[in-house]
């Protein structure tokens, strides 16, 4: 009869394998089942969008290392939420790994590099997880979980030691990647980078590490007065061919004695 498949409610058959039909909306992957009866079925998941984040990252490059620093917040929404976090992560004597973003997504490849090293360790060849690596094989995780639309809502400072030369990686969630000298993340990329560019500018070249961290210290200080999602404590840390360290949390030292002297926002 004409017109039965309809009548029938029997959907037409689709563009190609597995894709649209000329009836309904197309089922992106990791995406819920659109007007399908289990589609409301089962727990609620979050995992398409950040909840719990952190801001800024800074790091530089200086003579002979890599400086980098991030503070200790995590934000839930606008809710300061979690106040001593660390992301900043040393994965070995060459590599470290700082992190703004998702957190959960942060403590996801956190596990997973963990677990890369302790390989490494076992093997005892005599080879380490050099930046240059990290910094590949995360634009590669970042890529391939884009492509899948499921993303890890992070931006990734590598830095590290190679070759006795220092090493500065940006990746972000669309597993896009480049090296710098300077790096700063979030709104602190918008205020920091020219506070760490003019002292460069002045210097003529890369600041000694003493150089260093008191630009570092002056944008995270600057983070922290600027940006309501930034925390007073921090942790930094500084690679080089001695090996990698990180400390803190440290705390800025801020001076709010001018808010005094402000009247009339009562």
């Amino acid at each position: 009869m004409f017109g039965g498949p309809m009548l029938n409610n029997q959907r037409c058959p689709s563009l190609w394998g597995n894709g649209p039909d000329p009836q309904h909306h197309h089922t992106f992957p990791n995406r819920p089942m659109i007007n399908h009866p289990m589609a409301a079925a089962g727990p609620r998941k979050h995992t398409q969008q950040p909840i719990t984040t952190g801001t800024s990252c800074f790091a530089m490059k200086f003579e002979g290392g890599v400086i980098m620093a991030a503070d200790t917040l995590g934000s839930y929404g606008s809710l300061a939420r979690f106040t001593d976090l660390q992301r900043i992560m040393k994965v070995n004597d060459q590599t470290v790994l700082a992190a703004a973003g998702d957190i959960a997504d942060f403590q996801f490849l956190q596990e997973i590099i963990t677990q890369k090293q302790i390989d490494e360790n076992c093997r005892d060849d005599g080879f380490k997880l050099k930046p240059k690596a990290m910094h590949s094989w995360l634009t590669r995780v970042l890529y391939n979980r884009r492509s899948k639309f499921d993303p890890l809502w992070n931006i990734f400072l590598v830095g590290g030691m190679q070759d006795d030369e220092p090493f500065l990686g940006y990746v972000n969630l669309q597993g896009t990647a480049f090296t710098e000298t300077l790096i700063a993340t979030g709104l602190g990329g918008e205020m920091a980078q020219p506070v760490m560019r003019a002292a460069m500018e002045k210097k003529g070249g890369l600041l000694s590490l003493e150089e260093a961290k008191e630009v570092i210290l002056k944008c995270v200080r600057l983070g922290y007065l600027r940006d309501c999602r930034a925390y007073p404590k921090y942790h930094m840390a500084v690679i080089t061919k001695e090996g990698a360290s990180v400390e803190g949390p440290l705390m800025i030292d801020s001076d709010w004695e001018y808010a005094k002297s402000i009247r009339g926002f009562e």
